[in-house]
């Protein structure tokens, strides 16, 4: 096992990174620096910063990342209409790249020769931390003691944790769970098994569907070169506005999936999410590209959409493919400006409107009424062009054939 001098951890306050600040001094004979992140978890943080400390911690960084968080990694996802799967919005998936960014900034700052994460060997967010730090610190040392240490079970790590005298946590969590402003995901327990339905009492910010209000409740977002600006017509900072949508939509049930996903190590994993401002600016956003984004951008987008969405997934957020996605995506955006409208009710986002000073929708051309601008017989010659390569086939095999 190599030696380091100094490490900084992507510290959470929970049982692994608790355990793993003890395990590093003793393993690696190193100094330990925690950086808790905050990117709208809802943690208490001056708890999670002396626990750092009577963990072994010689110092802890409380970084608040949220405003960059969903201002640069959040708005461009959803400029974007990245969705993985048709069901995940990518919660965890992005979140992971700021933190490491942050550990990789606070590393150089403090001299440190490695950085550390407390993500499994079996899943996505192994791979999301290193390769942030690969791409923009490739001299880093990348520890992670989920491959390397014995602690194989919760049960160990608390028997390791009480051996060591470090806090834990009395309760003991259902489900394995990831927060952020953005999301709450629920893995683990009785989810495990798919042929099992997520229990509502499981739900900690949103209501289940059927506990929903009786009558729908119906808002606008406002939209400026697809980032959203404003809801109900009042202008919201980035922070204020999900919070607000999150608030809106958590009341009736907006934004709960439920998804047995394509890990990228290779296994499917199922998870519940919770995402309720999430769910509704994806539906407004792709609301106002109906009216704004001709046919032949519209339909590129979309396989864009998907390509974009796997690299966020892989922890490609730094790779120069995703950078070029994002280019293209910022072109098709400059027209994505105007206001949708929508009601919520009992889990169900309904379009209720939409309007745009960039609309290309125009009802001289596409009414039922008389008008004088669209001339139908031009249809002929259009038909009779498209479909020639469909008539020269079939005249061929008709040769053929006799």
């Amino acid at each position: 096992m190599a030696k380091a001098n100094k490490v900084v951890l992507a510290y959470s306050g929970g049982l692994d990174t608790s355990v793993i600040i003890p395990w590093l001094k003793e393993n690696y004979g190193c100094e330990v620096i925690a950086v808790c992140a905050d990117v709208g978890q809802g943690d208490e943080l001056s708890v999670v910063h002396d626990k750092a400390l009577k963990s072994g911690a010689s110092k802890v960084y409380i970084e608040d990342l949220t405003q960059d968080f969903i201002e640069n990694y959040v708005f461009p996802t959803l400029k974007a209409g990245a969705v993985y799967e048709g069901k995940y919005l990518l919660g965890t998936s992005f979140a992971r790249p700021i933190i490491a960014k942050k550990l990789v900034e606070i590393a150089r700052k403090e001299n440190a020769d490695a950085v550390a994460h407390g993500a499994t060997g079996k899943g996505n967010d192994q791979v999301r931390f290193e390769l942030t730090v690969k791409a923009l610190a490739p001299d880093l040392k990348i520890i992670a003691p989920w491959r390397e240490w014995d602690l194989d079970s919760r049960e160990s790590e608390i028997e390791y944790a009480k051996a060591h005298d470090i806090p834990i946590a009395t309760e003991n969590k259902k489900y394995s769970m990831d927060r952020n402003i953005w999301h709450l995901s629920h893995e683990g327990s009785d989810l495990e098994d798919p042929w099992n339905a997520p229990q509502n009492s499981m739900f900690m910010i949103s209501k289940a569907p059927e506990d929903a209000p009786d009558r729908p409740e119906e808002i606008s977002i406002d939209f400026v070169e697809g980032i959203p600006v404003a809801v109900n017509g009042e202008k919201l900072d980035a922070v204020k506005l999900l919070t607000k949508l999150n608030e809106i939509g958590a009341a009736n049930g907006i934004g709960i999936a439920d998804i047995c996903e394509n890990r990228l190590v290779g296994m499917k994993s199922r998870g519940v999410y919770e995402n309720p401002g999430g769910a509704i600016l994806y539906y407004a956003h792709r609301e106002l590209e109906y009216l704004t984004l001709d046919r032949a951008t519209f339909h590129f987008k979309e396989g864009v959409a998907i390509r974009y969405a796997e690299l966020v997934y892989d922890g490609m957020w730094f790779s120069q493919l995703r950078e070029a996605l994002a280019a293209f995506v910022d072109e098709t955006q400059k027209t994505v400006t105007g206001t949708v409208k929508l009601k919520l009710y009992k889990g169900n986002i309904i379009s209720a409107g939409a309007k745009s000073d960039f609309s290309l929708y125009s009802q001289e051309f596409v009414t039922f009424e008389h008008d004088d601008v669209y001339n139908q017989a031009d249809a002929t010659g259009f038909i009779n062009l498209f479909g020639l390569p469909l008539k020269v086939r079939a005249m061929m095999q008709q040769k053929t054939q006799k």
